[in-house]
C-alpha cells in the first residue's frame, strides 16, 4: 500500500483504529469456527486466504532483493505466524477479551521501552491499569491458554519492532503478503493432518476468507502504512484499545458479557488512547 495513496492522506492514528476494529471482529468470527476446525487449521486457512488475496493486490517484487531484505521479512513472518497460531489456541481455551488482554502485554512492553517523556509514561500507566482491570476474573484460568496468549504477546512485540524496518524495505502490503505466504506454506501439512477433509467444507472456507480479509488483509496493511509515520511507542499505546475492542466484539458477536470492572477498564484504555492520539497529532514521528 503506497504512502501517496489513500492511506497517505489519512492520519496514521485513524489507520490504526480502523485496523483494531477490523482485527477484533475477525477474531470473533474466527473463534466461532472452532467447532468446525482446530485453532491451528483456522489460523492456516486465515493465512492461506489472506495470501491469495494479497498476492493479487500487492504483487510483491522479489527480484534484486538483498540478504537483509530477506532476513527482515523472514523475521517478520515468523512473528506474524507465531502470533496468529498462539492467539487462536488461546481463544479456544479462555475468553476472547481476556486472551487479548494478556496478549497486550507485548505491545505494552514496546510502549514502555519507546517512552521518552513523562507524558508517555502517564498514558502507558493508565493503559496498564486498564489491562489489569480487564483481565481481572474470579474464575480459574486455563494456564495453557494463558501461556499461548503470552507467546502471542511476545510475537506481537516482535512484529511491532520489525514492522518499521521491514516496511522501509518492502511496501506494507508486500511484507504482509510474504508473511502470509510463509505461514500458508509452513502450516499446510500440520493443518491437513489435524483436520483433513473437514478443511474442504464450503462454509468453513467462506468464513475463513472473511476472517482473512478482516484479520490480515485490512489491518496489517493499515498498520504497516501507519507505522511509516508513527513512533513505535505511540503505536503501542494506541494498541491499548485492543482488549476493549476484543471484549466488545466478543459481547456483540459471541455473547461474552463484560463485568463492571471490565467496563472501567474500557474507560481507562480509551482515555489512554485519546491521550496518545492528541500527542501524535502534535508531534508526528516515523518509525525507523
Amino acid at each position: 500500500m503506497r504512502r501517496d495513496g489513500v492511506t497517505g492522506r489519512v492520519h496514521p492514528v485513524w489507520l490504526v483504529l480502523a485496523a483494531i476494529v477490523s482485527v477484533q471482529v475477525g477474531a470473533a468470527f474466527a473463534k466461532s469456527l472452532f467447532d468446525q476446525g482446530s485453532p491451528l487449521s483456522v489460523a492456516w486457512l486465515r493465512l492461506l486466504m489472506a495470501a491469495l488475496m494479497l498476492l493479487v493486490l500487492a504483487r510483491p517484487g522479489l527480484v534484486g532483493r538483498s540478504r537483509r531484505d530477506w532476513l527482515l521479512v523472514l523475521g517478520y513472518s515468523v512473528c506474524l505466524v507465531t502470533m496468529n497460531v498462539a492467539i487462536y489456541h488461546s481463544f479456544a481455551r479462555i475468553p476472547l477479551g481476556l486472551a487479548v488482554t494478556i496478549e497486550f502485554l507485548g505491545p505494552l512492553a514496546v510502549a514502555l521501552v519507546g517512552s521518552r517523556r513523562l507524558r508517555d509514561l502517564i498514558w502507558v500507566g493508565l493503559a496498564g491499569l486498564g489491562v489489569v482491570l480487564l483481565g481481572w476474573s474470579p474464575a480459574d484460568l486455563d494456564w495453557f491458554g494463558v501461556a499461548m496468549a503470552l507467546l502471542a504477546g511476545a510475537s506481537w512485540a516482535g512484529y511491532i519492532v520489525l514492522s518499521g524496518p521491514t516496511g522501509a524495505r518492502w511496501s506494507g502490503a508486500s511484507a504482509v503478503t510474504m508473511a502470509s505466504v510463509f505461514g500458508a506454506v509452513v502450516l499446510a501439512v500440520p493443518a491437513v493432518l489435524a483436520d483433513g477433509a473437514r478443511l474442504l467444507d464450503a462454509r468453513l472456507l467462506a468464513m475463513a476468507a472473511v476472517v482473512g480479509l478482516l484479520s490480515s488483509v485490512l489491518p496489517y496493511s493499515l498498520e504497516m502504512a501507519a507505522l511509516q509515520r508513527l513512533r513505535a511507542g505511540v503505536f503501542g499505546i494506541l494498541m491499548s484499545l485492543e482488549p476493549a475492542a476484543a471484549a466488545l466484539a466478543a459481547l456483540v458477536l459471541l455473547g461474552e458479557f463484560l463485568t463492571g470492572a471490565q467496563w472501567l477498564a474500557v474507560a481507562c484504555v480509551v482515555v489512554a488512547s485519546i491521550g496518545a492520539t492528541r500527542q501524535g497529532r502534535r508531534r508526528p514521528a516515523s518509525v525507523g
